[in-house]
């Protein structure tokens, strides 16, 4: 059979499927068949890269099939330049994130692997999803599988975030479902056909026009509490520091995309009006950048390692939602990049902090020092990592920030000035931490002993850096399957017609 026929659902299904395998096998087989699910499933979804056709801007390996007919839901799903790599993301850490559990989690096991090849579902559902109502179903699904993570496997304050992150998601998720109800309702009674189709519904947007700020304002809230955008990220250090190390991989490397994609796919292209308004454009372009430099400034004065990564990420989403408010081709490639980057070097950042902590037990900054001289590859490899975290040139932390603030001048000279600032502020906080874990003197007795890097820990690092490079040093690959849909995107957000339906768009 054609690939492109069946490849999106097989990945929607697939992991389902074995999740329901891992239930009912001995306990002992079950991280070995969620290694195995998970790496097939990226095997699965890597023909995509080269399949996938750089010069159509519309949907690609396009489904759609009837589900409830009489609310107008249809199982539909496409993918385009810029879901292509969020798919691809998902597919590449999920592997990772079970092999880094091999050690750390020792009870319900079963449960635990369940739960993440659910969460592959859902996550992967939320990028694919071209109708509302399957897009708000995989977003509710992919939460309660991580409320579970966390609250279960989580650490000593694990109960207290767990509700945190499903409270802050929900409320939002409730006025995101009202607003996409609103939006069928007034389609529908104008157009006499009611669906949830994403192109019917963006063609004929406009006759929710007297609703438009407050229905672009309940996306935006949903959207921007799972960014998180400041100051809507108060949920993330906690959720962040207490799940396990797996749980904060998802969350810093797929999960909090989540907003960002949202953004990208329903925010601007329905409402490019509400977007552009300059009230509107200040105030978020304004908390970005304060989300930039709050986020760098909390972050240098965290003693919990894990905790001050997870301050990076407010920082470093910051300027994916500058880019994507500057609407311009460069910001959006950038704000994608960094998208990417960030998954890869944060994810990074947290296996290597979940593999400190399960040699010491403790994640303060202060407990290390001078483990250069007694694990050298693990001081490598973070070393690395750290570098670019804080967009050092030739890593992919560089690439994305570049292309976000050349791409902002033009827009907003002056957030892109003081933005600019958090570069700075994240050298500061980084090489710091870097510093006192790695190169200060070995004073403490207790580091005397560490082991270095597994094998195991290795094969989970080793893509990570090898991602690093590839982005830093010849980014064209990703950026050439981009820009069709950014610029597609651009178009739309600043005036010109929307694309046609989706009969008409991309691969059948």
């Amino acid at each position: 059979m054609n690939y492109e026929a069946w490849v999106l659902e097989a990945l929607l299904a697939f992991p389902l499927v074995t999740a329901i395998a891992v239930l009912l096998r001995p306990v002992r087989e079950a991280k070995w068949i969620a290694l195995f699910a998970t790496l097939i499933e990226f095997l699965i979804s890597v023909p995509l890269w080269w399949e996938f056709d750089p010069t159509v801007a519309l949907m690609q390996f396009q489904v759609a099939r009837p589900w409830i007919a009489g609310w107008g839901v249809w199982f539909r799903l496409g993918l385009d330049g810029i879901s292509l790599f969020m798919v691809l993301l998902t597919t590449f850490t999920m592997p990772l994130a079970v092999l880094s559990s091999f050690n750390y989690i020792r009870e319900k096991e079963r449960a635990y692997y369940a739960l993440l090849l659910v969460l592959t579902t859902g996550m992967l559902g939320v990028f694919l999803a071209l109708d509302l109502f399957v897009f708000y179903m995989f977003w509710e699904l992919m939460l309660i599988p991580m409320y579970f993570l966390i609250g279960v496997w989580g650490g000593p304050r694990r109960l207290y975030a767990a509700i945190k992150f499903f409270l802050f998601t929900f409320v939002g998720s409730l006025l995101m479902l009202v607003a996409i109800l609103t939006i069928y309702y007034y389609v529908g009674r104008a157009t006499g056909t009611y669906s949830f189709d994403y192109y019917h519904l963006l063609s004929n947007i406009q006759v929710t026009d007297r609703w438009a700020f407050w229905l672009f304002g309940a996306f935006f809230l949903a959207f921007a509490i799972k960014v998180p955008l400041f100051p809507f990220h108060t949920w993330l250090p906690d959720a962040h520091v207490e799940a396990p190390t797996a749980g904060s991989v998802i969350l810093a490397g797929i999960l909090l995309k989540m907003g960002c994609y949202g953004f990208l796919r329903f925010a601007l292209p329905f409402y490019p009006n509400v977007v552009l308004d300059p009230m509107v454009a200040t105030v978020v372009v304004v908390l970005a950048v304060i989300g930039i430099i709050y986020g760098g400034l909390v972050a240098m004065v965290q003693p919990d390692f894990k905790k001050l990564v997870a301050y990076s990420s407010v920082a470093h989403l910051g300027f994916v939602m500058l880019g994507i408010w500057a609407a311009t081709v460069q910001s959006l490639e950038g704000a994608i990049i960094i998208m990417i980057s960030h998954g890869i070097s944060t994810g990074a950042l947290f296996f290597l902090a979940g593999m400190l902590y399960e040699r010491r037990h403790t994640r303060e900054i202060a407990a290390f020092g001078g483990l250069a001289k007694v694990v050298p590859l693990l001081a490598a490899v973070l070393t690395i990592v750290v570098l670019s975290s804080v967009g050092l040139p030739g890593t992919n932390g560089f690439i994305g920030e570049f292309l976000v603030l050349i791409g902002s001048f033009g827009i907003y000279p002056w957030a892109v000035v003081v933005a600019a600032t958090g570069v700075v502020v994240a050298a500061m906080y980084m090489l710091r931490a870097l510093q006192r874990i790695i190169y200060n003197k070995l004073d403490n007795p207790e580091n005397e002993g560490m082991l270095d890097l597994s094998r195991r820990e290795l094969a989970v690092l080793l893509p990570l850096i090898a991602l690093i490079f590839w982005i830093g040093v010849y980014p064209a690959p990703f950026l050439r399957r981009i820009e069709a849909s950014t610029s597609m995107l651009v178009e739309q957000v600043r005036g010109a017609q929307a694309p046609a339906p989706f009969e008409t768009g991309g691969r059948r």
